[in-house]
């Protein structure tokens, strides 16, 4: 029975006080005291400010592909605008090829392989061939940017200085604050054979053919960006924290040979220039089609390959208010496209197009187009329309992604189809038939199939590069300082389209959610909180891609719900939509826009390394006791002789029918023979009596109503065993078979991170509590989520050893045996030249 208290005891108190010293600790302290102070330029909202600024670049470039020798050089003028507060001396551009050199930070700093990684090699130092062949093609081939002019709009040559990846210009009279400058650069590169080096942009060589296609990424001289939170950003490229950029107009004039297919940034300014009529003609019909229509059939690319030609021309592309620009160029290119109409009057429609050759096929005619259009579809809803004309898909490579604005490379393709030589997988046939036709009809590859994991690997790194041309390429986070602003943000948008596509999408595993596959690295001791600058992280994948979207999903479905959640999202995509935001504007906004107190959970998933493992570690259930001693005694005699076991002596004496002395003396019996402690006495009476009479009305009444009601009180205990606080999905379950869901929120650890109790009234006794049943915060033990503990069942497969001894006498006659030698008489001594 549960007996009311009447005051607050001073010890409780004096316990509270106490918990102020030695190791206590406020998870619910505010993040405000550690995010940079708000200021003109960035309000305490996290909203730009009323002075905010960011700087913009221009371009003009001429650029050609020398495709025998795998070179580009180009050259661009760049009309550079000071719309910061500052006045500048000098600028500085980034030289992303210069990573490639052999005397540049990535490469010297690169580390041995880590033999942790190949168990079968631990403790060993481990070469792989990939690292060789990757150290011979860097020193053989000379990479890097070979800069050959650097001036004024007049030609005027400028003192320039470059650092690595960098590379700082000289201005013969400082710029401004409002105030523009036109500079003119040349410069060629080698182009990187990307699945030897590893990289953004360069080569593919296909032996077949002797064809290439050439993606090229980061390929010329770009502005760094000035900020005002951390002036130039020019934290040296050493390949994994990416980069921000200026916004600009640009104009670029690409040359490739004439049979060659260009997909680029922008669109096409000369469509009459470098495409047939027919290309043109279908091209129109792809802007009027919800379906893909072929604009280069895989017939006509299969053909093009067997040409060749000597002859180039020059594809004209513009892009408006882009923050960077990347292309794509071969004579292997397959090329659909279809319209996506969205409601926004800047740009109603979008064409949506992809390129990519034969070996891609069935998959990519299939689904590479429509998986830009449903990115766009999910992705507008959530944040903002998309902002360009044009989205396009590329496969320019095996596997893995990169994002530019409005292109985007894209790995996965299928493997050449071999059906068995007696009896083909009746699925590989169905496969083999369903491959004969795709796009808008007719024959395209059917050579290839494709399995499981690669139809679903396309889709999801396709909608996860087209979600970046939102999030950072429009939406223009720092990723060189913060690489989750955009993968983690970015990797959660893409979770929500994948679970659009189609019911149980395999996002991570088959059936499982971020939540589940993020639990072992939170547990893991080889982490780092997700802040960490890109550079820094130790499991990349995991901390700036997965981790990021766990903690979006449980912010979205279990802290602040939906509705809340989608509102302040879209508010922050909308204020900061082609500017510069930081991680305190995303903080703020999203409690800003929802109302919502989010510090504590900025603090433990972003700062912290802690995880969510919650456990229930005691129940407790209680009815009002009436304190009427003919009512109470009663029912404590009951719980005694429940909870309060025979003495087991006293048991055993029994089964030995070892008489009691009272029973051969009945002399010895007396008054509490007769009445136990739980007899009902006058005297408890008249104690009762006096304690009704003590209380006051309002007392009197609440002890009846609760009485007449005949509630029960039931006391949880949890325990935070993982340190991060989260909020407590509790599924309670009573005696009559009913069960009820009761969200607690996070702010119940508030005075205690560590232990807390929860009190929850029913009518019906609590046949059990369990708490996350549909496991949504990101627990990494549900084994202790339950009150009482269920049994876990599953199999157990028998494990048989074998010890795998090593016969080296063995290992040798067989060896002898297969060169059709002699076996030697003795075969305790076999020769070793015998078998060298």
């Amino acid at each position: 029975m549960l007996l009311l208290g009447l005051a607050f005891g001073a010890s409780a108190l004096a316990d509270a006080n106490r918990q102020t010293k030695g190791e206590y600790y406020d998870a619910f302290r505010q993040l405000g005291v550690d995010l940079p102070t708000p200021n003109d330029y960035r309000a305490a909202s996290g909203a730009p400010g009323s002075r905010y600024w960011q700087q913009r670049a221009d371009y003009d470039i001429s650029v050609s592909l020398d495709e025998a020798k795998q070179q580009i050089s180009g050259s661009e003028k760049v009309t550079y605008a000071n719309q910061s507060p500052d006045t500048l001396r000098y600028l500085w551009f980034q030289l992303d090829q210069n990573r490639f050199r052999e005397d540049s930070i990535e490469q010297r700093g690169q580390t041995a392989a880590n033999p942790a990684y190949v168990p079968q090699y631990e403790g060993a130092d481990l070469l792989t061939f990939g690292t060789l062949a990757r150290h011979q093609s860097i020193a053989a081939d000379d990479y890097g940017h070979r800069i050959s002019k650097v001036a004024d709009a007049s030609g005027q040559p400028l003192e320039h200085v470059i650092n690595g990846t960098m590379m700082r210009i000289d201005l013969p009279e400082p710029l401004i604050s409002g105030a523009s400058i036109t500079l003119q650069i040349d410069w060629a590169y080698n182009i990187v054979d990307e699945a030897r080096v590893g990289s953004r942009g360069g080569y593919e060589y296909f032996e077949e053919g002797d064809e290439y296609i050439f993606f090229l990424a980061q390929w010329f001289p770009r502005l760094a960006a000035y900020t005002d939170y951390t002036g130039w950003q020019h934290k040296a490229f050493i390949g994994r924290g990416e980069f921000t950029l200026e916004f600009g107009d640009y104009k670029v004039a690409i040359t490739v040979p004439e049979d060659h297919i260009v997909s680029a940034t922008g669109v096409l300014l000369n469509e009459s220039e470098v495409l047939s009529t027919e290309q043109q003609q279908r091209l129109d019909k792809a802007r009027k089609s919800d379906v893909p229509v072929f604009i280069v059939t895989p017939e006509e690319a299969k053909e093009n390959e067997t040409e060749g030609t000597d002859k180039t021309s020059t594809w004209v592309f513009e892009a408006k208010n882009v923050r960077d620009f990347a292309w794509s160029s071969s004579r292997k290119f397959i090329w659909d496209a279809m319209i996506h109409k969205q409601s926004d009057p800047a740009v109603p429609e979008v064409l949506a197009m992809s390129f990519y050759p034969n070996e891609a096929e069935p998959i990519w005619s299939k689904y590479s187009t429509e998986a830009v259009v449903h990115t766009m579809e999910v992705y507008s809803r959530l944040s903002f329309p998309y902002p360009y004309p044009t989205a396009q898909s590329v496969n320019a490579w095996e596997r893995g992604g990169m994002e530019y604005p409005m292109i985007t490379f894209n790995g996965y393709r299928p493997e050449p189809y071999e059906p068995a030589e007696e009896e083909c997988d009746p699925c590989e046939d169905d496969m083999a038939e369903e491959a004969t036709t795709a796009g808008e009809g007719g024959d395209v590859y059917p050579e290839n199939t494709y399995s499981r994991r690669v139809k679903y690997g396309l889709i999801g790194v396709i909608i996860h590069e087209i979600g970046h041309i939102y999030f950072p390429m429009t939406v223009n986070s720092d990723e060189r300082r913060w690489t989750w602003m955009d993968e983690g943000i970015n990797s959660f948008l893409e979770y929500l389209a994948e679970l659009e596509w189609e019911e149980n999408f395999p996002a991570y595993r088959p059936n499982t959610s971020p939540l589940e596959y993020i639990t072992a690295y939170m547990t893991s001791e080889n982490q780092v909180p997700i802040m960490t600058q890109s550079d820094s992280v130790l499991q990349f994948g995991n901390n700036a891609y997965s981790k990021p979207t766990a903690a979006l999903t449980v912010l979205r479905e279990t802290v602040m719900g939906r509705e809340l959640f989608d509102f302040a999202f879209r508010e922050y995509a909308r204020r900061w939509r082609f500017k510069r935001p930081t991680p305190a504007d995303f903080f703020r906004t999203m409690e800003d826009a929802s109302g919502v107190d989010l510090d504590w959970f900025w603090r433990g998933w972003f700062y912290s390394t802690d995880h969510v493992d919650v456990a229930i570690t005691d129940v407790r259930s209680y009815q009002i006791s009436t304190l009427d001693p003919d009512v109470e005694y009663p029912l404590q005699r009951q719980e005694n002789a429940r909870d309060v076991p025979e003495p087991l002596e006293q048991l055993r004496n029994e089964e030995e029918q070892r008489p009691y002395r009272l029973e051969r003396r009945k002399q010895l019996g007396d008054f509490y023979n007769e009445n136990d402690r739980f007899t009902v006495s006058n005297q408890d009476r008249n104690l009762y009596q006096e304690y009704l009479e003590s209380l006051e009305d309002w007392e009197q009444a609440t002890l009846a109503k609760a009485l007449e009601a005949g509630h029960y009180y039931t006391f949880i205990d949890f325990e935070n065993l993982g340190g991060l606080v989260t909020p407590l999905p509790l599924t309670v379950r009573l005696a009559d078979g009913s069960e009820s869901e009761l969200m607690i929120p996070a702010e119940i650890w508030r005075r205690n991170h560590l232990t807390v109790t929860k009190m929850l009234v029913t009518e019906q006794p609590v046949a059990s509590v369990e708490v996350d049943v549909a496991h949504q915060t990101a627990d990494a033990n549900f084994r202790n989520n339950r009150f009482p503990q269920t049994i876990h069942k599953s199999r157990l497969a028998l494990y048989k050893f074998e010890d795998e001894d090593r016969d080296l006498m063995a290992a040798m006659l067989e060896k002898l045996r297969e060169h059709g030698e002699e076996t030697p008489a003795d075969s305790k001594a076999v020769p070793l030249d015998a078998v060298q």
